[in-house]
């Protein structure tokens, strides 16, 4: 008996170079055009130049799923997320969607010779692009290509610049010599004869973290270090001085690695090169250190003293008109007995420390305190208000947005007397507004973008006090229409004492308070913001009033009686219907009182219940003493946290001004979207550190991975040189370069 066996199939196409599309398909494409074929029959054709037709080709084959997505891709040469946008752009034009338009500019250039000379010598005079593109009529993007297209002027060395003229190169330095161990510096220190060890720095080459460096002329703007020393003076002798203390932990923080503990995973001699010593401190040191600070209970000084100097700063006027105030909730996981509180993130109860964080129009950090336990929005407020006075300065109104739970007209208006102008969102329902009232509102934020609204502006009454005696507090109320996610639209209700502002910037204005929660969740991914930097505790005050448990358990009670009322009364009342109506073929009937009496014993007894639960609730007091309840309770260390929050705040304001700077001082293109990850990328990477030039101290950097990150930091470095940053310590002021990359 034979065998039968498969013959192998014929080829779909007898041209030879066919490129297979799947295991259906291919495709053959030449000179002349491009042609598809299908089990060996044509189905598509085109000749050279007609783009159109060949996405269209392309298109179908997956659409008809004659080849997956990715073979197609593959066969045609593009990217998926190519083929993916052709399939886009063919639903939604048909095939003109799919012809290519002509690239580049579509008119003539608006940078005339004339335009191009004015921005180069503003440029030269140093402002900024944004300034620039508003005086003379482009964009940002447009004054950046136009500054990067001008060629380099080849001579000498320019300021921060990554240009070399040929035949002259940077002096040769030791690649990562041994630190010169400072010995007798240190025996000195700990026999008290000198105060702290001074910086000093030695020549060496592809310096770990020499990146660091260009964090010094931010964080002197933070107000850090000068703030420490007006409030501390000085720390007790010792070879670690308070600059380099704050330094260390600044500079730790943003290697990331903000805790104490990380200093283990750091290289010291690394970081010692750029703190100016033989090696940085060790995790004892640190804590002794930081430990010596908090005993002095001076930290909340210090925060106030760095609120002060960032919201007084001349460059931060515009900013201070507006301050942004919230809770935040810190959790522990430890296993002491710590006070609870209701943590939004978690939903639910837990035991944690609260924080009242108050942040400028940025969304930058500028004041953190610790809540008083159990304190609503509303009471830290009120308790804040002399702060935020003596950081904004005397006789100035300030704007202080919140959320709801800071909602109080009494609050409202006490602050409005005190000078401080309300923006929150109104709490509980109210009547809609009409709908002729609204119309169509618009405001530009600082970039440039319009944000767009349907909004209304009234007035409305809040009552203050005893409803009794009528006294009300009249505000200002937007309403703004929002859509619930349903189909339908609904209202929102702004309420604000500011009467000066159009519409629009105040529902820009309350909507950037989303900012603060940014920086709650970008200090908890790469800071540590719920981090216990002290595990040290104190009793809790036994005196303190707290609420009353046992006054919850009998509100729960009088519920539970209630609901078994109600249900009795309608029990009660279906028997009694029923006893009296007669059965059929009777017209009377007759109740006696023992029959009544039996239906409504049960409402009687509930109706007992409930009596005697509402009279039990009565007494029972609202608040009584901490130490009634809980007597061991206990409180995490201040002191501490504050330090490290002053820390931690100087080093997201520290990044976040280097991320502005490259948004405003380099032609970076994409600075919009990858600031934050270039600056890090900057900060951690390798250089050179030079201090052969008297008073003078150039850092510089190696290259980075990619040309158009190395020509950032380049214009980045120039912008730094200039604020002419002496190290802390020292009279060497600080230049920045960045190597040829080779």
């Amino acid at each position: 008996m034979g065998v039968m066996t498969a013959q192998p199939t014929l080829p779909f196409v007898a041209e030879p170079g066919a490129v297979p599309v799947g295991a259906a398909a291919a495709l053959v494409e030449d000179a002349d055009g491009g042609r598809v074929f299908v089990h060996g029959g044509l189905v598509h054709a085109w000749d050279a130049g007609e783009d159109g037709l060949r996405r269209l080709a392309a298109v179908q084959l997956t659409l008809t799923k004659t080849a997956s997505a990715i073979d197609v891709a593959v066969a045609f040469g593009v990217e998926d997320v190519t083929l993916w946008r052709w399939r886009k752009q063919l639903a939604a034009d048909g095939l003109m969607g799919l012809v290519q338009d002509k690239r580049g500019p579509k008119g003539p250039s608006r940078v005339t010779p004339d335009i191009q000379a004015e921005i180069l010598h503003r440029r030269g005079a140093g402002e900024t692009f944004r300034r620039i593109a508003a005086a003379v009529g482009v964009s940002d993007g447009t004054v950046r290509r136009t500054i990067a297209l001008q060629p380099r002027a080849a001579g000498p060395e320019t300021t921060g610049r990554q240009t070399k003229a040929p035949g002259k190169s940077t002096p040769a330095l030791p690649v990562l010599p041994a630190p010169e161990a400072r010995t007798a510096e240190r025996a000195a220190a700990r026999a008290g004869l000198i105060e702290q060890a001074d910086p000093v720095f030695e020549p060496a080459a592809r310096v770990p973290l020499a990146g660091l460096f260009l964090a010094l002329p931010a964080l002197q703007m933070t107000g850090l270090l000068s703030c420490a020393r007006q409030t501390f003076g000085a720390l007790p002798d010792g070879f670690y001085g308070l600059d380099t203390v704050l330094c260390e932990a600044v500079f730790r923080t943003l290697a990331g690695e903000p805790r104490a503990e990380g200093a283990t995973r750091i290289d010291p001699h690394a970081l010692g090169r750029v703190l100016g010593l033989d090696r940085a401190p060790e995790v004892k040191t640190i804590r002794r250190r930081i430990g010596q600070l908090a005993a002095t209970g001076k930290a909340a000084g210090l925060l106030a003293s760095m609120a002060a100097l960032k919201l007084q700063a001349g460059r931060d006027q515009d900013l201070a008109a507006v301050l942004y105030v919230d809770g935040h909730v810190r959790a522990y996981q430890g296993t002491r007995k710590i006070g609870k509180a209701h943590s939004t993130r978690l939903k639910f109860p837990a035991p944690a420390t609260v924080e009242t964080w108050v942040s400028d129009a940025n969304g930058d950090p500028v004041l953190v305190v610790m809540a008083e336990p159990g304190a609503s929005l509303a009471m830290e407020l009120r308790r804040l208000l002399p702060e935020m006075r003596q950081a904004v300065g005397e006789n100035r109104r300030i704007l202080v947005g919140f959320d709801r739970g800071g909602w109080s007209p009494a609050l409202f208006q006490h602050m409005n007397a005190q000078g401080f102008d309300v923006l929150t969102w109104r709490k509980g329902n109210i009547a809609d507004i009409p709908a002729n009232l609204f119309t169509g509102i618009c405001h530009p934020d600082d970039t440039g973008r319009t944000h767009r609204w349907v909004a209304a502006d009234t007035t409305t009454d809040l009552p203050v006090g005893d409803r009794k005696n009528g006294e009300v507090f009249t505000m200002r109320q937007i309403t703004r229409l929002i859509d619930n996610g349903k189909g339908a639209v609904r209202q929102i209700h702004l309420l604000t004492t500011r009467t000066d502002l159009a519409p629009g910037e105040l529902l820009y204005r309350m909507g950037s308070r989303w900012r603060q929660e940014n920086h709650f969740r970008y200090a908890r991914m790469h800071f540590d913001l719920d981090a216990h930097d002290s595990y040290t505790t104190s009793d809790d005050d036994p005196e303190r009033m707290v609420p009353n448990p046992a006054k919850k358990t009998a509100h729960h009670k009088v519920l539970a009686t209630r609901a078994r009322y109600e249900n009795a009364v309608a029990t009660t009342d279906a028997g009694l219907l029923t006893a009296r109506t007669p059965e059929p073929g009777r017209s009377t009937i007759t109740i006696s009182n023992q029959t009544h009496n039996t239906i409504t014993a049960p409402l009687r007894a509930a109706e007992q219940d409930h009596e005697a639960a509402k009279a039990a609730h009565r007494v029972i007091p609202t608040r009584i003493r901490l130490g009634d309840i809980a007597p061991d309770q206990l409180v995490l260390d201040t002191e501490t946290k504050q330090l490290t929050h002053a820390i931690r705040i100087a080093a997201f304001n520290t990044v976040t001004a280097l991320a502005r700077d490259l948004r405003i001082n380099t032609t970076y293109a994409r600075a919009n979207d990858e600031a934050h990850t270039l600056i890090h990328q900057i900060l951690t990477t390798s250089g050179d550190i030079d201090p052969t030039i008297p008073g003078q101290l150039t850092i510089r950097l190696d290259p980075l991975p990619t040309q158009r990150a190395t020509t950032a930091a380049a214009e980045l470095c120039e912008h730094l040189t200039s604020t002419k940053t002496s190290y802390p310590g020292t009279n060497q002021i600080l230049r920045y370069e960045i190597k040829n990359p080779t």
